[in-house]
């Protein structure tokens, strides 16, 4: 027996029906399922936005990271840093882009020529802030590493906002959503809304400008860092630029940036 496309209308199983012919067996005839059921739809997912980090991490439990996590060298701090959050009134910002080392022994570090009252700051103990103005409008914000009289430090170079998106708006004149808001170092200081007058500042103090725990991050990418070329060759080629791989929030240059 032929099953045509009215049994797409049965709504209960048919009886069997006997053919009564000698070497036939009794079978039940089935109803079509309707396949474009009306009451029934699948929903919709969303898919999550690269441009912005997964929530894989509680951002209220997150705990303000102790003097302890700084006291070690800057090129080590470095990669730590990726994933952390940086807060500041009700501006949080995910470091999940670039970061730079800056070494005591290193000719492209501020701290080359010793003590001053503007490098003071950078011979501090791990865990404060080191601001200085580049090209005398960009407050650049660098996390002070290692033990005090060591003069080493890591630079933020660019962030993905986390909350007080309009804030992050007004602070930087751009009525943007995309990483341009944030991929360079000074946009991430005029971000926050710092000067030069935080620098010293301790970054594990509540109330201020802080360092939050975050996400461990899994997959980096490495390359020299920028705009360094007065410094001695082995400095400029040091693969001692961080990122997180395959985040959108990366300042140029990209292509310098691989694997380790």
């Amino acid at each position: 027996m032929k099953i045509t496309k009215r049994f797409n209308r049965v709504i209960k199983p048919l009886k069997p029906i006997n053919t009564s012919t000698s070497d036939s067996k009794p079978h039940t005839i089935k109803p079509k399922p309707n396949l474009n059921p009306k009451s029934k739809t699948k929903p919709r997912t969303l898919k999550q936005s690269n441009l912005y980090p997964k929530p894989t991490f509680i951002l209220e439990k997150a705990p303000i990271l102790g003097p302890d996590f700084y006291q070690i060298d800057a090129l080590d701090l470095a990669p730590r840093l990726l994933g952390k959050y940086l807060k500041r009134d009700d501006v949080v910002l995910q470091i999940t882009e670039v970061v730079e080392a800056y070494r005591s022994n290193d000719s492209a570090c501020h701290g080359r020529v010793g003590v001053t009252p503007r490098t003071a700051p950078l011979f501090g103990p791990g865990g404060h802030a080191y601001v200085y103005l580049c090209y005398g409008m960009h407050n650049m914000l660098n996390v002070v590493a290692d033990k005090q009289g060591i003069g080493s430090a890591v630079l933020i170079r660019s962030c993905a906002p986390v909350t007080g998106l309009e804030t992050i708006k007004q602070r930087r004149g751009q009525d943007t959503e995309k990483p341009v808001l944030l991929t360079g170092p000074g946009k991430v200081g005029q971000a926050l809304g710092i000067t030069t007058d935080w620098s010293n500042q301790p970054l594990f103090t509540p109330g201020g400008l802080e360092l939050l725990d975050g996400p461990e991050v899994t997959e980096i990418v490495v390359g020299p860092r920028v705009g360094i070329d007065y410094a001695l060759p082995e400095h400029v080629a040091a693969l001692w630029r961080f990122a997180i791989a395959g985040s959108p929030w990366i300042s140029a240059p990209k292509n310098t940036l691989s694997p380790p």
